[in-house]
């Protein structure tokens, strides 16, 4: 009697999931104070102008995200931790607030200004949706695909890739906008995700030909997203 239950139908192709109706672009922690530490930021910032550019001429929905340091009574063991980590310091008492709120350091690449209209997301964690209403306001505009640029791979765009899969949402890794901090480190990260395959891989120029399709295809979706 019972009937059999036959799955979603879904996009197969990298090119059939760059398609604004369905997906969204994640530009990850590209901050003033992050970018600086990379010496091949300038060409990941390039990068990542190129695919908010195509994102934004085809009417997709463009989300940042910031790291953010808590100030000093705010930060539990597993801030501290982590910054002693980072900064290499010996003792809590020597640690810095680097991306505090409103600080040089905190504030997104200027190149990639966010616009009014484009969601701006601070976080304390290392995957996008812990802590952030990002999967909330995916799921209330519809939207299924993640399209991920910026750095760091290995810090925090592998573990955002992870969570996006967990709840549901493709996430789509443009590797040549996203840097890292240690290139064999990427590597590794990148290697694991396609591995694993949770996640769909592609470059900025196939993100930008398969959107300039996708507008021509579907047309302008901008006045249905204002």
């Amino acid at each position: 009697m019972s009937a059999a239950l036959s799955a979603p139908l879904l996009p197969a192709t990298f090119e059939a999931w760059c398609d604004p109706r369905r997906t969204a672009l994640l530009v990850y922690d590209m901050q003033v104070g992050i970018c600086r530490q990379l010496p091949d930021a300038p060409a990941i910032v390039a990068r990542c102008s190129a695919a908010l550019a195509a994102a934004r001429a085809a009417g997709m929905r463009v989300a940042f995200t910031r790291h953010l340091s808590c100030p000093r009574r705010w930060m539990g063991a597993t801030q501290v931790r982590t910054a002693m980590a980072w900064q290499r310091a010996a003792a809590p008492e020597a640690l810095r607030m680097p991306f505090a709120r409103g600080a040089a350091a905190w504030e997104i690449a200027p190149e990639l200004a966010p616009r009014d209209d484009e969601l701006v997301l601070d976080k304390l964690s290392m995957s996008a949706f812990e802590g952030t209403p990002l999967a909330f306001a995916l799921r209330d505009c519809g939207v299924r695909g993640v399209a991920i640029a910026g750095i760091a791979l290995e810090i925090g765009i592998e573990p955002t890739v992870r969570h996006a899969t967990d709840l549901g949402f493709v996430p789509i890794v443009l590797a040549d906008a996203c840097g890292s901090g240690r290139a064999e480190a990427g590597a590794r990260a990148l290697e694991t995700m396609r591995f694993v395959g949770e996640a769909v891989i592609g470059d900025v120029d196939g993100f930008a030909n398969a959107l300039g399709r996708a507008d021509v295809e579907n047309g302008d979706l901008r006045s249905s997203q204002g």
